[in-house]
C-alpha cells in the first residue's frame, strides 16, 4: 500500500470515529438541557426549523439521525433512529 493511500485511509477512519451520532451521545440527551450544551455534544445541527419560540434541529441524514425539539433555548424532547 502507498504512503498516500495509506494517508487516505488512516483521515477516513479518524473522520469515521468522530460522528458524533451515536446512541452513546443519545443517552447524554436530558429534557431541559440548553442549546448548547446539545451543540457541545453533538455540533452544529444540519438542519432547523421553528417560529413562536419552538424549533426543531436535526443531525444525521435521512435513515441515521438525532432530532431535537426546543421550547425557547432547552430541550423539550428527543427522538432518534439508526443509531449505533
Amino acid at each position: 500500500m502507498s504512503l498516500r493511500h495509506f494517508g487516505l485511509l488512516a483521515a477516513l477512519l479518524i473522520l469515521t470515529g468522530c460522528n458524533p451520532i451515536t446512541q452513546e451521545n443519545f443517552a447524554k440527551l436530558e429534557a431541559g438541557m440548553s442549546r448548547q450544551q446539545v451543540e457541545e455534544l453533538l455540533g452544529k445541527p444540519g438542519e432547523c426549523a421553528g417560529a413562536l419560540g419552538m424549533s426543531s434541529c436535526t443531525w444525521g441524514s435521512k435513515h441515521r439521525f438525532i432530532s431535537i425539539q426546543y421550547a425557547g433555548d432547552k430541550v423539550l424532547m428527543f427522538s432518534g433512529q439508526g443509531l449505533k
